[in-house]
């Protein structure tokens, strides 16, 4: 598995990294869980990312993770009230946050705490991002990111107080690749990207019938990549190298529930390139036909 290092934390990290979104949501059992990631581990995987409002994720992170913690770098995120998707960015709420992240996550500290897409005017009153600051300060967490997409993106990179940017990033959602990363780059944040595959939407052939995937099939309708037409393997592999070659990249967040799929993953994006007249094509269609509606998913 190949490795970058993320940005200034200086931190050594595998290219592929695992979400821990899907087995939250879809409630997988501790023993699934286990030989995912396991199994992924063993591989050469070793960033695991979570979040407080993924259902019981951090809880079957940590207890499949028992005795192999120092293996993973470890990220988590908060900003939502007691694990809901409901938004509370008050300090006191984070601070709770916090501490229940780790009691469920079943360690000291995380190497990555993010701050969950809160907006602009939060992020401008600044008591958030202190929230984040004293938990480092206090060994909680090793560095402190921000999680979003779009204006709020740019801000936290520009305000200098984040180690890392996560973002949308595909060849379905490009708007960062000239909103966000060259700025990023410049000041040496760490990019970890969501969603790097689109949720390969394209994979049935048919509009998903989860409504979180389908903004990326009307989408690829329209962008029409000759790519897409490959065998799945081929075209998830494209895409997922695509978004690997695109500069100040620094991992690639995946999510699954089936045991397997993370080494499928990591054949299709083997060293991580693209030639460059390939890259150029996906670009250069994106250009051609992307509006201004097309900003970056949450």
């Amino acid at each position: 598995m190949i490795r970058r290092v993320l940005g200034r934390t200086g931190l050594e990290v595998s290219v592929l990294g695992f979400g821990g979104s899907e087995i939250g949501f879809d409630r997988v059992d501790v023993a699934t869980v286990r030989r995912l990631l396991h199994d992924a581990l063993d591989a050469g995987l070793d960033v695991v990312d979570t979040a407080e409002c993924y259902g019981d994720s951090e809880a079957l992170i940590g207890e499949a993770l028992a005795g192999r913690r120092r293996d993973v770098r470890l990220f988590t995120k908060c900003g939502h009230y007691e694990g809901t998707g409901r938004d509370d960015w008050r300090p006191a709420s984070l601070e709770r946050s916090i501490a229940r992240s780790l009691e469920r996550l079943r360690t000291d500290h995380v190497d990555l705490l993010q701050l969950h897409t809160c907006s602009e005017d939060d992020l401008r009153r600044g008591d958030v991002i202190e929230v984040a600051e004293r938990a480092r300060a206090r060994g909680q967490a090793r560095f402190v990111g921000y999680s979003g997409d779009g204006a709020a993106a740019r801000l936290a990179i520009e305000c200098g107080r984040f180690d890392t940017l996560q973002t949308s990033l595909n060849v379905a959602d490009q708007e960062a690749i000239d909103l966000t990363l060259p700025l990023a780059r410049a000041r040496g944040v760490g990019v970890i990207v969501k969603r790097p595959i689109a949720n390969a939407a394209w994979r049935t052939g048919h509009r998903p019938d989860n409504p979180y995937h389908q903004v990326y099939w009307d989408r690829l309708q329209k962008l029409d990549y000759d790519f897409l037409r490959r065998p799945p393997a081929e075209s998830i592999g494209a895409a997922l190298r695509f978004t690997a070659a695109v500069p100040g990249v620094h991992t690639l967040i995946v999510g699954t529930t089936r045991a397997g799929r993370w080494r499928e993953n990591a054949a299709g994006l083997g060293d991580g390139s693209l030639p460059p007249a390939e890259f150029e094509v996906i670009r250069s269609r994106w250009r051609a036909v992307a509006d201004r509606s097309w900003v970056g998913q949450r």
